[in-house]
């Protein structure tokens, strides 16, 4: 991982490259930008470092969620991420370094334990795939930069979220309220929001949904929404704003009343709010602005 670190940071801190794509694939062939160009003896010779970032990117994501794994399987259960080392669930037996190669050593060991032959979930190299596909994404929709990284990290957690909510209904502390400290933290990087507007969000996503809870208990003698939901909302604020927040909750409600709620009230099961919120909050990052303009303009005609 650090030999992609060394690529990647050089080039987000500089945001010489900010610029390299400004839609989908738009730049990827840029004239005079090769190995003889702005990244000469960083990557491939003869590619275009369009293409050559967009595969380390691409690679780097997988990285990132073979640790969400680890991160999705360990935390719900009250787990170290750190100790032990990954195992095989089935013989205790340590993973060595050429059987842990994203996606790669699922496909060669055909889903089994090189030991004991017990199966390997696809739920692993999915969410490395869906990992690596979304920070390449959001590479080709931000370019290299600071927006790319703190976009990366918080798609990350809100797809741990997603997987954790959706499989327990258990949202860990470690997404949401590690989340919320990267989100402020990430306030104070180049060219993202004031941190006065991260601090803003993420007190205001937190009150929202403490006072629905509230009412809603109140209303119906039990419990409405879980304090996870309540977290997580606040580390969405942390990330994208005041608006951000109200924007998010208004589409993951929006969403999860058309995906789910007639299921729950077919079969009693209750409703993962983690993972419609966070399809919320990923509509909010990449079409917020737009969706917001257009409200104002088109529909409240000023």
């Amino acid at each position: 991982m650090t030999s992609f670190l060394s690529i990647l940071l050089p080039v987000m801190v500089s945001g010489r490259l900010s610029g390299l794509f400004r839609g989908p694939f738009s730049g990827l062939m840029s004239p005079g930008i090769g190995s003889a160009g702005l990244l000469s003896g960083v990557l491939v010779p003869g590619v275009p470092v369009g293409i050559a970032a967009l595969g380390v990117v691409a690679v780097f994501g997988a990285m990132i969620g073979s640790f969400l794994n680890v991160c999705v399987c360990r935390w719900p259960a009250g787990e170290s991420v750190v100790r032990p080392r990954s195992h095989c669930r089935g013989c205790q037996t340590p993973i060595s370094w050429r059987d842990n190669i994203p996606v790669v050593s699922w496909l060669l060991l055909a889903g089994r334990c090189r030991s004991c032959s017990t199966p390997i979930p696809a739920r692993y190299p999915a969410v490395e795939l869906a990992t690596a596909l979304i920070w390449t994404g959001l590479m080709m929709h931000y370019g290299l930069g600071w927006r790319l990284l703190t976009a990366g990290i918080f798609f990350t957690i809100l797809l741990g979220i997603a997987i954790t909510d959706a499989a327990a209904y258990l949202i860990p502390d470690e997404f949401s309220l590690g989340g919320l400290a990267l989100g402020l933290l990430l306030a104070f990087a180049p060219g993202g929001m004031t941190i006065r507007s991260a601090v803003t969000g993420a007190v205001l996503g937190f009150s929202l949904l403490y006072v629905t809870a509230a009412a809603g208990e109140k209303l119906l003698k039990k419990p409405a929404m879980g304090g996870g939901d309540i977290k997580m909302l606040a580390m969405v604020g942390a990330f994208l704003g005041p608006w951000g927040a109200v924007l998010s909750l208004f589409l993951g409600s929006l969403v999860g009343s058309i995906v789910f709620l007639p299921v729950s009230f077919r079969s009693r099961r209750p409703v993962p709010f983690g993972v419609f919120l966070a399809v919320g909050a990923v509509i909010t990052e990449l079409w917020g602005a737009g969706l917001m303009e257009w409200y104002r303009t088109d529909l409240l005609g000023f």
